[in-house]
């Protein structure tokens, strides 16, 4: 590539234009380009953020596949023992689910009771981190067998829904399963704990202790064992490979079926915002067009020059390539910085406009996460920089094969 085409076209960049309407087109189109891959990279960054905070977080609380047993499982011990042998299963916890009410004075909400054994438990889920110490001893005492009245630990949202608050007693009501007619099993239970993670597992997800789970239930069986698997992914397979070496009576459900469509729609959003994105990006980009025809028809007496002094069609060329280049390069690298700032601080934006509007615009029981998730990826940011250059670089190619077109003879016949 010439050196002297090179220099040319940076002096072009750098030059102030006699033309106003190309001055601002100029900017316009380096505006533009700014504009598009910051937002570009904010949108994925989020997108990023909530794919990251479904693998890494929810699915650390919510099962990444269970096992069932169609009379429910009076051994979970050995079975748990059998079932932790497939090198793909990194570890396995008993639960009892119950679908129940619970309520304080004339106020209930229908919540998924989980009776856990909290030793087991910490080991396919990350629930420790979100409980105190004294609530998880309290629930190793009694999954021990120390006598205890019972207890619960609600999710943030239902303990707000119904008004109750740690020591308080709620009351809870399990139909019974077997028999449609026969009448519920009601308990008075204290809230030993308030579960909050900022997903949707707080306006849905109730814990009690093993044993207390199982006195409420119609058969008094274990319902099922939680599976902790090496490869999240590869759930369904592992999860066939495991019910089929267990024999008949056992099935299982993945997270795959009840999170999956999630998943991929997360997956889903992500590919077309950025199909939609990289448009406005492409825009931006051939908005270059238009200002280097007009830089075209502003230097044809200049490329005229160049022409009768020796340079040749792809020295020419050159000159606007260059230009258009720069163009990209710096709108790129500007949008970069634009979009890692706001990528930065749009979680914390969003706070104070939720604090200063009094409101809350993710809410558990309707969006996976009740705050906006960030996750700069540097790969992403490399992608849409490259696209960014390489739309400059062919917004470039028409105005530059203009420019080696012009006639010296024409362009310098009334200078």
């Amino acid at each position: 590539m010439p050196k002297f085409s090179i220099f040319i076209g940076l002096r072009y960049v750098g030059a102030r234009q006699r033309n106003l309407l190309v001055a601002f087109l100029s900017r316009v189109s380096m505006m533009g380009l700014i504009v598009g891959v910051g937002m570009l990279i904010v949108v994925l960054s989020i997108m990023n953020g909530f794919d990251k905070e479904l693998r890494e977080k929810i699915l650390s609380l919510l099962p990444q596949a269970s096992i069932y047993h169609r009379e429910g499982i009076d051994d979970w011990q050995s079975l748990k023992v059998q079932v932790e042998r497939n090198p793909q299963v990194l570890a396995a916890s008993p639960f009892v689910e119950l679908r129940a009410l619970v309520g304080v004075g004339n106020r209930a909400e229908p919540v998924a009771i989980y009776g856990v054994e909290p030793t087991a438990e910490q080991q396919v889920s990350d629930i420790g981190q979100y409980l105190t110490a004294d609530a998880l001893n309290h629930l190793s005492s009694v999954s021990a067998g120390a006598p205890a009245e019972p207890s619960i630990i609600l999710g943030a949202s239902i303990a707000q829904t119904i008004g109750a608050t740690t020591g308080d007693s709620v009351m809870v009501v399990v139909p019974n399963s077997l028999n449609a007619k026969a009448p519920p099993s009601v308990v008075y239970a204290q809230v030993i704990a308030i579960l909050l993670t900022h997903t949707e597992v707080d306006a849905k997800l109730a814990l009690m202790p093993l044993q207390q789970a199982q006195q409420l239930t119609s058969s008094g069986k274990v319902t099922g064992l939680r599976l902790k698997l090496d490869d999240l992914f590869q759930a369904q397979n592992i999860l066939w490979h495991v019910v089929t070496d267990l024999g008949r009576g056992y099935y299982g459900t993945s997270w795959l079926s009840t999170h999956g469509n999630l998943y991929h729609a997360i997956h889903m959003s992500k590919r077309l915002v950025a199909l939609l994105m990289s448009l406005i990006v492409g825009i931006a980009a051939f908005n270059v067009v238009s200002t280097l025809i007009m830089v075209v028809v502003e230097k044809q007496g200049a490329i005229a020059i160049l022409r009768t002094l020796g340079a040749t069609t792809g020295e020419i060329m050159t000159v606007f390539i260059v230009q258009g280049a720069v163009i990209g390069i710096v709108g790129a690298l500007l949008g970069v910085v634009l979009g890692v700032c706001l990528s930065l601080i749009v979680g914390d934006v969003l706070t104070l406009i939720e604090w200063v509007f009094n409101t809350q615009f993710l809410t558990s029981d309707v969006y996976p996460l009740t705050y906006l998730p960030i996750n700069i990826l540097w790969q992403d940011i490399a992608q849409v920089v490259m696209t960014a250059i390489g739309l400059c670089l062919l917004a470039t190619l028409y105005p530059a094969w203009k420019a080696s077109q012009v006639n010296p003879a024409s362009a310098l016949r009334y200078e």
